[in-house]
């Protein structure tokens, strides 16, 4: 190496040269006094930082989580600071799913990967002090321990200097809260962090912008995959069966199917169908261990640490709750507190992963998440459960009126004290109602079932009448009035087992059941005949002509019609008489009397104008449709066909949309008009199948095909 000094002269010259040069490279350079000359010393480099591989290892039979990943893929392909918050409720599978992404990423970051179990809802001890955390990172950082600030943000400092334009991934697992987080947070623009936590940590969204990533159970096909794959395929395949069922039990949470399946393995000779008799058995013990990180009781017992005694009081009434989920009002009678503090808890809730937010403001839980709440709620929760049963109950009243105002209505009476039912200012919310509330109020009747509260089992029953006939619900109608039908005998008015008997023989009229249901008309009659009951008479009647008509006997159908109308004459019932001219009419056109037929109806489409009843008013259109389409008048029974099924939709009434959808499909049918024949065919169809009325939609399908 040849090194010119600032005089441009030759430093091999041996001539004595007075300057010193200091020449820096990544060699050590000796400074001399030389004649002309320069002596260099050759070292090794020494070693430069560590680049830090912390990663756990992989999950082995990670599966699922597709759209996740590709989520991850996307925020961290900007080349710029990301920060990922990756929440759900314990066992859910958000370390599985940041191990899973940062294994598949390294080649992401080259100058290396921290991370840390925060502790924030650990077994034992408490949340990692991010202080010491910082040490630990600075430690593997390559700072000696004598060079760690002692002042908190100071240290922190120092780690993002060390950072600052690094391409490196930090792994924050488990944590409590923001603050725990917020010193742990590069300050440069290239990491990339990958929070997990219960809990949502709004604040690291708000302030850092952090990106959150919900995690819910896995698909069924996930859940089977993570089941099945460790057992091999043979034992997987001679186990089909017990693997479906075992996916339905855990409702696709990671952590069960996960203990599942290495209990499996550690053990083949326990087949997985004992297993299914174990949590059949034992509920969420079967899933219980020694070792609290194979215990998902256990682990789900670990984020009640960071609660309120008022979160944890309302996280176990609401394992207690009737019905898979629970909207505001509810759960305010449930907890019996303000609408602010209910509506405050539930969030805090949420925030921790308990429970779920869902659309319509609606909250709920995994089930066997609900399963471990219930076994923490304590022998005081009846009052409770009596006020939200008595919300469902009184609420669902008011619902039955809306829809149906002019049928014979049963008072429930005033609501007990601190019970206010939902406002509902109109048919239309009372159906969003219904629809929103139907699995609660189903729930509820039996839970008042299993704590005797007769009169309010009864009442539920009765209210949910309308909803259920509309709606096609015919299961669910006879499965109410069954529960009913052992409350009845307990209570004191008379009208109640001629009711209660009554609706049971529509019930199982409606499923084609007709021995039993004619022998419950025949009992409602007795019933209201021995206690000179005209109403109820005039009532069981007419629920005689539709149980005749579904065995297709319209002679016997038309006889009870005639005595109903009858009786009727002689209550002050409009609306009753209305209903029952119908009757009359529709059971003449069948036997082929159209004239008569035609007569009736018109009456009760008077009536019903005349007092404003929709419900009877579409009804009695939808008979003259069909008076008419059978005396070869297709174009007036079209107008009367679609006028009806404009009335049942605004109503809600699906079930006889769909009914009149058939019936107006034979009209167009008639005309020779086939595409519009098929397109209410078609909707006629979808309609059956909504309603499980499978029947129904076969003989629609069957025609759809012939035609």
């Amino acid at each position: 190496m040849t090194v010119q000094d600032h005089h441009g002269e030759d430093p091999n010259h041996r001539g004595e040269v007075r300057n010193t040069t200091i020449v820096a490279t990544a060699r050590d350079v000796v400074q001399a006094h030389t004649i002309g000359t320069i002596a260099f010393h050759n070292h090794p480099a020494p070693p430069g930082p560590p680049v830090p591989r912390e990663l756990p290892a992989a999950p082995p039979r990670f599966v699922g989580r597709v759209d996740h990943l590709a989520a991850l893929d996307g925020r961290c392909s900007t080349g710029v600071s990301v920060i990922s918050a990756i929440g759900g409720a314990g066992g859910i599978g958000k370390t599985w799913l940041a191990l899973a992404w940062a294994h598949r990423n390294l080649g992401r970051f080259p100058d290396g990967q921290l991370f840390v179990d925060l502790r924030g809802f650990a077994p034992t001890g408490t949340p990692a002090d991010p202080f010491d955390v910082l040490g630990g990172f600075l430690d593997s950082l390559g700072v000696t321990r004598r060079r760690h600030p002692a002042d908190p943000g100071r240290r922190a400092a120092l780690y993002r200097s060390l950072v600052a334009d690094k391409r490196m991934l930090v792994v924050l697992d488990n944590a409590a809260t923001a603050d725990q987080v917020l010193p742990l947070l590069p300050g440069g623009g290239s990491c990339t962090v990958l929070v997990t936590s219960r809990s949502h940590l709004p604040a690291l969204v708000a302030r850092h912008g952090a990106h959150p990533v919900r995690l819910g159970v896995l698909t069924d096909a996930e859940a089977h995959t993570l089941l099945a794959t460790p057992l091999g395929t043979e034992r997987a395949a001679s186990s089909a069966d017990a693997i479906t069922r075992l996916v339905r039990l855990c409702g696709g949470l990671p952590l069960a199917l996960g203990l599942i399946a290495a209990r499996a393995v550690v053990d083949p000779d326990v087949s997985l169908a004992d297993t299914v008799a174990e949590l059949h058995d034992f509920g969420l013990d079967a899933l219980d261990s020694e070792d609290p990180t194979a215990s998902l009781p256990a682990v789900l017992s670990w984020s009640l640490r960071r609660l309120t005694d008022r979160q944890r009081q309302v996280f176990a009434l609401l394992g207690v709750a009737p019905g898979p989920d629970i909207g505001l009002s509810a759960a305010m009678h449930l907890t019996g507190l303000s609408r602010q503090d209910t509506h405050a808890v539930l969030r805090g809730l949420v925030e921790v992963s308990l429970i779920d937010r869902h659309p319509g403001g609606r909250y709920g839980m995994h089930d066997l998440v609900r399963a471990y709440a219930s076994r923490i709620a304590d022998g005081s929760v009846g009052p409770a459960l009596r006020r939200v049963v008595d919300f469902y109950a009184h609420t669902a009243g008011v619902a039955e009126r809306l829809l149906n105002p002019h049928v014979d209505q049963a008072v429930l009476g005033a609501p007990p004290a601190g019970t206010c039912p939902e406002t509902l200012p109109d048919a239309a919310t009372a159906w969003r109602w219904y629809d929103a509330e139907h699995a609660c109020l189903l729930a509820a009747q039996r839970l008042a079932y299993d704590r005797q509260w007769h009169l309010v089992v009864w009442h539920l029953a009765w209210n949910l009448h309308t909803f259920h006939s509309r709606r096609g619900h015919l299961r669910h109608q006879l499965a109410v009035w069954q529960v009913a039908a052992v409350a009845a005998p307990h209570l004191a008015d008379p009208a109640t087992g001629t009711r209660t008997h009554r609706r049971l023989g529509l019930a199982r009229a409606n499923l084609g059941q007709h021995e039993e249901a004619m022998a419950h008309l025949h009992r409602a009659l007795a019933l209201a005949e021995g206690s000179g009951d005209v109403a109820q008479q005039a009532q069981t009647h007419h629920t005689f002509t539709w149980a005749w008509e579904q065995r297709g006997v319209d002679r016997s159908a038309l006889d009870h019609a005639l005595r109903a109308l009858e009786l009727v004459r002689t209550l002050t019932k409009p609306m009753w008489e209305a209903d029952i001219l119908n009757s009359v009419g529709w059971f003449a056109a069948r036997l082929g009397d159209h004239d008569t037929a035609r007569h009736h109806c018109r009456a009760a489409l008077t009536l019903h104008l005349r007092h404003d009843n929709t419900i009877g008013e579409a009804a009695a259109l939808d008979s003259l449709g069909y008076i008419e389409h059978h005396s070869g008048r297709h174009h007036a029974a079209i107008t009367h066909y679609r006028r009806a099924v404009a009335l049942f939709r605004d109503l809600g009434n699906t079930a006889q949309v769909a009914d009149t959808l058939d019936d107006l499909g034979h009209t167009h049918a008639a005309l020779g008009e086939v595409d519009a024949a098929h397109e209410v065919w078609r909707a006629a169809v979808r309609l059956y199948r909504e309603q499980g009325r499978d029947d129904e939609a076969d003989r629609v399908q069957v025609r759809l095909e012939g035609t």
